[in-house]
């Protein structure tokens, strides 16, 4: 059975390579608009490697930013899919929160409409924006966030992200996140990381962390 929390120290993400059918066509039509904007499309006269290459990673950059920032229904359903998670890890249920995690694939389904980069791109812009103080959150809480006792599923990525969100930079870092993590750890490190502060906040104000989570994570 799977389980957030492990018996020994996370080693090291091994980055593998999957091969999906139809992968690139696919990601060729999400980034061609976006590489048209610079100029550069199938018609366009040839240009050096660097300049190309440079135009091809701001595109995939943005393409990354869109596709880790849900909105309307899929903000919702990944709002609420996050609340039960951090509900579980407060509980000591990582047993559960694992299998809600692991239901998460790539592309959405009717039986998992939230994706992992609905997940994390949504649990890294909250804690982007708690770390700039706005009403109602507790001064300095991600200063003083730390991940929970133990060793964790995604917890070297949670540890980065948590850097990063102290200074409101982590969703505009998931390229480099999923470069240096891959994907899986990316979602499960900023679960992690949304839960340790929920419970951070929680301990701060004597509120339950499930009641923080479902007052604040949306």
């Amino acid at each position: 059975m799977t389980d957030m929390r492990l018996d020994a120290p996370e080693p090291p993400a091994l980055i593998a390579i999957q091969q999906r059918t139809g992968l690139a066509d696919e990601m060729w039509r999400e980034i061609a608009p976006l590489l048209a904007e610079e100029g550069i499309t199938e018609d366009s006269d040839p240009t050096d490697l660097p300049t190309l290459q440079a135009a091809l990673d701001r595109a995939v950059a943005r393409y990354n930013a869109a596709l880790f920032t849900p909105t309307g229904k899929a903000r919702g359903q990944a709002a609420e899919l996050l609340r039960q998670v951090v509900a579980s890890v407060a509980a000591g249920e990582t047993a559960h929160a694992a299998r809600l995690l692991d239901s998460l694939g790539p592309d959405p389904t009717d039986a998992q409409p939230v994706t992992g980069a609905h997940a994390a791109g949504l649990a890294m812009l909250l804690l982007d924006n708690w770390s700039t103080g706005p009403a109602g959150v507790p001064a300095g809480l991600l200063a003083r966030t730390a991940l929970p006792a133990g060793h964790w599923r995604g917890e070297r990525a949670a540890t980065d992200i948590l850097a990063l969100a102290r200074k409101g930079r982590a969703h505009r870092s998931v390229q480099k996140l999923i470069v240096q993590h891959g994907g899986h750890h990316v979602t499960d490190g900023a679960a992690l990381a949304l839960a340790a502060t929920v419970l951070a906040w929680a301990e701060r104000t004597g509120t339950s962390a499930a009641d923080v989570a479902q007052n604040t994570i949306g």
